[in-house]
């Protein structure tokens, strides 16, 4: 356990596919690690989901709900 604060990022996003990889990139490499990352879908069309489940993959402290 982290003796550092836990920081939550909130993500929304509804068809920015690629504006959600420019933020999620830009969480993901901060120097501050102790973070959890809130993604909320508003039901997509664009693709989003099945671009999000390689980060749900590599980084378990992503949380998507859609």
């Amino acid at each position: 356990m982290s003796s550092y604060p836990l920081v939550s990022v909130l993500i929304p996003t509804y068809n920015r596919k690629l504006l959600l990889k420019r933020a999620l990139d830009s969480v993901l490499n901060q120097t501050y690690k102790n973070i959890e990352i809130y993604v909320t879908d508003n039901a997509s069309t664009d693709g989003t989901l099945e671009f999000i489940q390689e980060y749900l993959i590599n980084d378990k402290r992503i949380i998507y709900s859609r």
